[in-house]
């Protein structure tokens, strides 16, 4: 399934691009974002920012993805689960313990974005959501989860486009959210400064 999506969006990635996708600079060395832009054909680079990502203390989730979207002009995404925030997991053991929040339960994938006008300094802000469900796990599925390690990067400790598929019952919103990049988002907020400056010139 994952494969047929990315052959579908890359069908079209050879016919140009539309006006509101100016070329971007992704600050984020996320392969999983730099695999969406490019399936859609949008042009981008990649610089990396250096940012403290620890969440504040009382920091509300939205508040915390929008804070360091801003602070990276890049997107930031994380995990919520009956009002807690699930970060990048420190090891294993917090990997574990993650999953068995997660299993038989809906939690939310929050992803703020942030986009920069090079040549003004002008910033917008938005953030998706995405309602997902996770099957129960038993310790063996859950052990075998987070065998690989590739767990320890990522946000809830899962990525819906690896292991964790076999857990996922259901999805309510924007898939490629959970995957990583909001790009319909993306799309929506760099059309803006596209009417800017439709309107600034006219």
């Amino acid at each position: 399934m994952e494969n047929e999506r990315v052959s579908q969006a890359l069908s079209g990635a050879g016919v140009g691009r539309l006006s509101g996708m100016r070329p971007l600079i992704l600050a984020s060395s996320s392969p999983r974002r730099a695999e969406i832009l490019r399936a859609v054909g949008w042009p981008f680079e990649t610089h990396a920012a250096g940012v403290d990502e620890t969440r504040l203390v009382r920091e509300a989730p939205e508040d915390f993805v929008r804070r360091l979207a801003r602070e990276k002009a890049d997107a930031v995404t994380t995990v919520v689960v009956g009002g807690e925030v699930l970060e990048k997991p420190r090891d294993g053991e917090d990997a574990r313990r993650m999953l068995r929040l997660l299993g038989g339960r809906w939690h939310e994938v929050l992803t703020g974005v942030a986009l920069v006008r090079a040549e003004t300094g002008r910033a917008v802000v938005g953030v998706e959501r995405t309602r997902v469900r996770f099957a129960a796990m038993t310790d063996e599925e859950i052990e075998w989860h987070v065998e690989t390690g590739d767990v320890l990067d990522k946000a809830g400790a899962y990525a819906v486009q690896g292991r964790a598929a076999l857990f996922i019952e259901s999805i309510e919103g924007d898939y490629w959210n959970v995957v990583g990049l909001p790009v319909r988002l993306v799309y929506e907020l760099a059309r803006g400064f596209e009417g800017e400056a439709t309107q600034a010139a006219s």
